[in-house]
């Protein structure tokens, strides 16, 4: 299998386990494939042992070539947290306005692993993203209620809500403070800057306990179910600094 000379600061083995399903989706895909990025934040070299792998595959036409590339795509999975989206390039500029948040996101942390830069220049309007994060912040609460009455009495059940919650919160605050200023900052940095501006103890007390779930998927016992009902108020507070965005 031909080897990626792209550099991207990753373990060893996720490298490994990289290259070889790039050229496994070559040889597969064919000319079909238009391109592989590599987003979040392994593409910033911010890549934790319990962090997704992610990638966005673009392709002309996604067909029966699809299947030779199956087994490959189970075994990075299972071996390293791959997750992925299969996209045409002909669906990218409706994604980018559909799930402008996630795009935006992706357009400022990712690496080309293979053919085209594909998300760099792509429009997404002002209004779709403030659209979108108002959304994911909504949803999000909404479900973090649910998953408080349903998960607050199992400890380990509240540390998962937890670190599944962090992501969002994360690139969301990012999203916010670009919209308001126009800078982009990196999402775990603009959540502590969102937070300190929040000058609320509780929200500021659970930010390291969201780095603890999202690396080791624990919490402090017998603070378990107030810090998902802290991160449940941080969700809240978040979507009502983007409803004030102009």
């Amino acid at each position: 299998m031909a080897i990626m000379t792209v550099a991207i600061d990753v373990p060893v083995p996720v490298k490994t386990a990289v290259d070889d399903l790039v050229a496994a989706a070559r040889e597969s895909f064919g000319d079909a494939l238009r391109s592989v990025i590599l987003y979040g934040s392994a593409a910033e070299g911010r890549l934790r042992s319990t962090s997704d792998v992610n990638l966005l595959f673009v392709l002309r036409a996604f067909d029966k070539r699809a299947d030779a590339f199956r087994e490959s795509f189970r075994f990075a999975q299972a071996a390293v947290n791959v997750n992925a989206m299969f996209l045409l390039e002909s669906e990218l500029a409706e994604a980018g306005a559909a799930f402008a948040q996630k795009f935006a996101d992706i357009a400022s942390r990712h690496v080309v692993l293979h053919g085209d830069d594909v998300v760099s220049d792509l429009a997404i309007s002002r209004d779709a993203l403030v659209r979108r994060v108002r959304q994911v912040l909504l949803n999000l609460a909404i479900r973090l209620r649910e998953l408080y009455v349903v998960r607050s009495l199992r400890e380990e059940q509240c540390a998962i809500t937890v670190a599944e919650a962090a992501g969002p919160l994360r690139t969301s605050a990012a999203s916010i403070l670009e919209l308001e200023s126009g800078k982009r900052i990196a999402p775990k940095e603009a959540l502590a800057k969102l937070v300190r501006e929040l000058g609320r103890d509780d929200l500021a007390a659970l930010l390291p306990h969201l780095s603890e779930a999202r690396e080791q998927r624990v919490l402090p016992p017998g603070e378990a179910a107030s810090l998902l009902f802290a991160t449940l108020e941080l969700a809240r507070a978040l979507h009502d600094r983007a409803m004030r965005i102009n």
